[in-house]
């Protein structure tokens, strides 16, 4: 019985010895294969040289050459509205009258007053030159027929003041008052903008103040102005710098005869500095941004580790200058003449195998044109 045991023990571990040795020759023969991944699908462009005018990009705010809140400079009821929200108006039009009925029966009785003092004066002037009264009549005749006309143009300045105007042709805002509203004195009626021209301001670093003289100009684009841009120059900067982020405030003036810049909107500025420079003009799909450093990809033969050559990536850290509409200048990293990848960056590693498929490549445009703009 033991000795049937033990040859069914040396049986089994003989089985085992058998099939763990042709696992081990199986796992062996795949370790001493080299794995590589399937490529990966991608786009690329040759990168060609440019020339460049180097740009200053700002964030900046329009702002009105004029504009004011019209308000009430007296108390009072509004009689008449003489303005719709939202129209264009001329300097000097009608906006708001108000109530002037006492003011006018004021100026009656003034002018009566005056019609009195003049007689008066008269008849003192007659009788001085006589002998009958003294100058001192005549003076103080005078003096009341002067204080009478005073009275009248008093009265007559308080009725002008009640009826209130556009100091400068622009366009106004929403009405803010009803008719029959009581007025207080400084309350405002409604917000009048002069939006030809109108200035934008931003801020720029204090090292750029050499760059950026009177006159240069200024591109100032929007999403509120659909993908167009206005052009403009730069008027003035301001005279103390920002002690908090050393940057200075630059006044830039534009035409705006589209009328689309208004007062408070957001708007991105580019504007011109220096000469121009060579750059390298790739998509801005091609950049893979990181905080060590921003790189690309370019395709090229490679050798693998079994000695054969394949096409793969070779990542290469680039220099970025400014952009431009779809493209980025890249100012060194890259040789005109190289393939760089355009798109799937994101999923390349230094040595990757890539496939090229140029059927559908990303914009590359300077000046793209949005087909909902």
């Amino acid at each position: 019985m033991t000795k049937r045991m033990l040859l069914m023990l040396a049986a089994v571990i003989a089985f085992i010895a058998i099939i763990g040795g042709f696992k081990f020759m199986q796992i062996k023969a795949a370790m001493s294969q080299s794995w590589q991944a399937p490529p990966e699908a991608v786009t690329t462009v040759i990168a060609k040289p440019e020339s460049w005018n180097t740009t200053l990009n700002a964030i900046g705010t329009v702002a009105a050459v004029q504009g004011v809140t019209i308000s009430a400079d007296l108390p009072g009821l509004v009689s008449e509205i003489d303005f719709d929200s939202g129209r264009a108006v001329n300097k000097g039009d009608v906006v708001v009258r108000l109530d002037t009925k006492q003011e006018t029966a004021q100026l009656a009785a003034a002018e009566a007053q005056v019609t009195w003092s003049k007689l008066t004066l008269d008849r003192a002037r007659d009788m001085t030159a006589k002998g009958i009264a003294a100058q001192e009549v005549e003076d103080r005749a005078a003096a009341d027929y002067k204080q009478a006309v005073a009275r009248v143009g008093e009265i007559r300045a308080t009725i002008d003041r009640k009826t209130i105007r556009a100091p400068f042709g622009g366009v106004l805002g929403l009405r803010q008052v009803n008719l029959g509203q009581y007025l207080a004195g400084g309350a405002p009626i409604v917000s009048l903008q002069a939006l030809r021209p109108a200035y934008v301001n931003f801020s720029v670093p204090q090292q750029e103040l050499g760059k950026l003289p009177i006159g240069t100009a200024v591109e100032v684009t929007s999403d509120a102005l659909g993908g167009a841009t206005e052009s403009g120059t730069i008027k003035a900067f301001e005279s103390v710098i920002d002690e908090a982020t050393r940057n200075v405030r630059v006044q830039a003036i534009f035409d705006n005869r589209s009328g689309k810049l208004r007062p408070g909107m957001f708007v991105e500025t580019r504007s011109a500095r220096g000469g121009a420079a060579q750059v390298i003009a790739l998509p801005a799909s091609a950049i893979s941004y990181a905080p060590f450093g921003d790189s690309v990809f370019v395709v090229e033969n490679v050798k693998g580790p079994d000695g054969k050559s394949y096409r793969g990536v070779r990542q290469q850290f680039v220099k970025l200058g400014g952009a431009r509409g779809d493209q980025v200048g890249i100012l060194t990293g890259v040789r005109p003449g190289e393939e760089v990848v355009t798109s799937g960056v994101f999923k390349l590693r230094p040595g990757a195998a890539v496939v090229v498929n140029n059927s559908v490549q990303p914009s590359n445009n300077a000046k793209p044109k949005p087909e909902d703009s």
